[in-house]
């Protein structure tokens, strides 16, 4: 809406056309997002407070983990609120990947609110029931898949190699879009165990995003890399860099030892967000590399619940694996620092591919 007066105010002074600029919007909203949350953070935090809306800790979890009970959470409504008002200021409103993306918020941010809230209810560390919960996020992949299906291509992009992709039609680029957006958004939802651990590999991975969505709208980059042209692409790198902003905005009150909690409304959507986002600039396979310690998250959750269910043993200490470090003795901030470094260097690692394809 802020670029509509922008048009106005060029008519008057060319200077002002500056702000049209990709890069400009796109530092403009990551600094818009991140001075939101940081002055309104302690604001927020009071109110979460006030209305006793804390965290309840799991008894069989790190005996450690049990000072955390009482703080407060769903602070990732102040990451949704500050990224939606950022993007409607300096996105262009008429781009479809914008209300895609706002969609995707909407939709899983409610679904991690209600669960939220039932936890909250009843004092409970368990919400909605998990085929609830799986249901919900399944309609909502559903909707948002067909969707994706019908404005982008439906070839995969294979990364380091330059000429070849996998044709996956229709039906297989909305199995494949359904798979990735449920699968990254209970990723997310399970690596938020400790303090700062899932917002910076979310920011971090965004930061990779941000530059094949960057490559990928412009034709003279693209092209030079041997990439595919994907014209209307260029509001996701506005889109990436206010959610960066956000969430390191949010990374300011969340860090060790945290002040609060994103909760399921925060995890949820950021885990559907950055999915999608892959989706639409075709880097899917190169997701799952950069996401590789969420991969490890949900899989170790997956891995120890089958095993036991087989010889009724467990394979790690704890799942997910974040839990089962802290039982062979490693300090939380270690862990968090550790899983940051090896998500920077996967999202590396998949930068790596835009020169050696």
């Amino acid at each position: 809406m802020f670029l509509e007066l922008i048009s106005l105010l060029t008519k008057l002074d060319s200077g002002f056309d500056v702000i049209h600029y990709l890069t400009v919007r796109a530092s403009m909203g990551m600094l818009t997002s991140l001075l939101i949350t940081l002055l309104l953070g302690h604001f927020f935090i009071s109110k979460l407070n006030q209305y006793q809306i804390k965290q309840i800790v799991r008894t069989d979890g790190p005996k450690t983990h049990l000072k955390k009970q009482g703080t407060p959470t769903m602070g990732g409504l102040i990451i949704i609120f500050s990224f939606i008002l950022s993007i409607l200021i300096w996105s262009n409103l008429n781009n479809q990947y914008l209300w895609i993306i706002i969609t995707t918020t909407f939709i899983f941010g409610l679904i991690g609110f209600i669960d939220d809230y039932l936890k909250i209810k009843h004092q409970s560390s368990n919400g909605m029931s998990l085929k609830t919960k799986l249901l919900s996020q399944f309609i909502g992949a559903v909707l948002i898949s067909i969707w994706l299906a019908n404005i982008i291509d439906t070839d995969l992009l294979i990364p380091f190699i330059k000429t070849w992709t996998l044709p996956l039609g229709l039906a297989g680029l909305i199995i494949l879009s359904i798979i990735a957006i449920i699968g990254s958004s209970n990723a997310v939802n399970m690596t938020d165990g400790l303090d700062g651990l899932a917002i910076m590999p979310v920011v971090l991975i965004l930061g990779g995003l941000a530059v094949f969505s960057y490559i990928v709208s412009n034709y003279n980059f693209s092209n030079y890399l041997n990439m595919p042209f994907m014209p209307g692409t260029e509001e996701l790198f506005v889109i990436c860099a206010a959610l960066i902003g956000s969430g390191i905005g949010f990374l300011w009150f969340n860090a060790y030892p945290a002040e609060v909690f994103m909760g399921d409304v925060g995890s949820l959507s950021l885990g559907a967000i950055i999915a999608v986002i892959a989706i639409m600039i075709r880097q899917e396979i190169l997701f799952v590399i950069m996401s590789g310690v969420l991969l490890a998250e949900i899989l170790s959750v997956m891995i120890q619940v089958s095993y036991f269910k087989m010889t009724k043993k467990r394979i790690f200490l704890m799942a997910p694996i974040h839990h089962h470090f802290e039982k062979k003795g490693l300090s939380e901030p270690k862990i968090i620092i550790r899983f940051w470094m090896i998500t920077l260097i996967l999202v590396l690692i998949s930068l790596l591919s835009i020169k050696i394809r």
